[in-house]
């Protein structure tokens, strides 16, 4: 790391279109190459996830011969047959954006990274390329907002890269424009490796920081309680059908009901996670004075009396002098006689 030597600055908050991250979780329908090389799968799947009511689609975006080696060719044949050209990412922009979609990529070269910076919403970095330092680099040195996913890394290389991205913006915003997302990169993930909690710790670690979740494992929970940990962002892989071919991420992936369920559900977390105000709620005005205690006769007094503390109970309503306020009944002298029971009142003493 040491030719890349950078200060780490991180603050504020992530600006996406018109989505803010501070007042809603951003949901990401990562299609990645679940198009498998059609333009037309490309199409279908951007309008099913716009239906399934998320955010923002994510693809990813590469020349094969500036992004695996030729020598791999299975892989190489594989991701060739995957490729979209760069018309098509235009128009499955445009696409998104008509559905009121928000556009975003993963660049997995220096070329596509240069394209990806005209026509996304925002850029991602993937888990396998927060060492990738050009590339974070280069997309830096842009004004689009900056995902970062943080497989495979520690808190120092975490740091590191989040610096790089800072240290390099070529617009200085009062937000940073990027987030940090908990990732681990298996596929698929078991539930006794997502360590959900590294969410929490990633806010502490990185407090004027948005904090998100790249979710690999199967299923909507882990996804859900991650916004309950935290997360303000959240990327869940996103196909038309789960048994479409045998690609596999097809089956690590939800399917379009399968993702209007997880929308739902993290709307509902939304609303019941509330603002975290310790204030008493309104809904709690009309029920709290039945319930709160006021300070009674605990016997028959006459007018005359002076009121001394076996004299005294705390019953229900709360309508009366409350408890802590002892100090306005005990010592003083009973203007009108007082029953078992009633509340007393400033009427009571002269």
């Amino acid at each position: 790391m040491d030719h890349w030597n950078v200060n780490l600055k991180i603050g504020g908050r992530v600006k996406i279109g018109n989505l803010d991250t501070r007042d809603k979780v951003m949901i990401v329908a990562e299609i990645g190459n679940n198009h498998e090389g059609s333009v037309e799968l490309g199409r279908q799947l951007v309008d099913k996830a716009a239906d399934a009511g998320v955010d923002a689609v994510k693809f990813q975006t590469f020349k094969t011969e500036t992004f695996v080696s030729p020598g791999d060719v299975d892989r190489f044949n594989r991701m060739k047959g995957f490729e979209l050209t760069t018309e098509n990412f235009e128009e499955l922009a445009v696409r998104a954006r008509n559905n009121g979609l928000l556009f975003i990529s993963t660049p997995l070269d220096m070329p596509s990274a240069t394209f990806l910076i005209k026509i996304v919403d925002a850029l991602k970095i993937a888990s396998g390329d927060n060492t990738f330092y050009p590339l974070i680099e280069l997309v830096s040195k842009s004004d689009k907002p900056i995902i970062l996913s943080t497989g495979f890394s520690d808190e120092d290389q975490i740091k590191f890269s989040a610096s790089l991205v800072n240290n390099n913006r070529s617009i200085k915003t009062p937000h940073s424009d990027l987030a940090l997302l908990h990732c681990v990169s298996a596929y698929p993930v078991n539930p006794s490796d997502a360590n959900l909690s590294a969410i929490k710790t990633l806010s502490d670690k990185f407090p004027s920081t948005v904090i998100g979740y790249s979710e690999n494992t199967l299923g909507n929970e882990a996804a859900i309680l991650a916004v309950a940990a935290g997360a303000r962002s959240i990327e869940k892989h996103f196909t038309i059908d789960r048994n479409y071919s045998e690609f596999r991420d097809h089956q690590l992936s939800a399917d379009p009901t399968s993702m209007a369920e997880l929308v739902t559900k993290i709307r509902d977390t939304e609303i019941l996670l509330g603002t975290g105000s310790l204030d008493p709620r309104e809904i709690e005005r009309d029920t709290e004075p039945p319930i709160r205690r006021s300070i009674a006769a605990a016997r028959n007094i006459e007018a005359g009396d002076t009121i001394v503390y076996n004299d005294i109970m705390w019953i229900r309503p709360g309508n009366g002098f409350r408890p802590g306020l002892e100090h306005q009944v005990l010592g003083k002298t009973l203007k009108n006689s007082i029953q078992i029971g009633e509340l007393f009142s400033n009427e009571h003493f002269s």
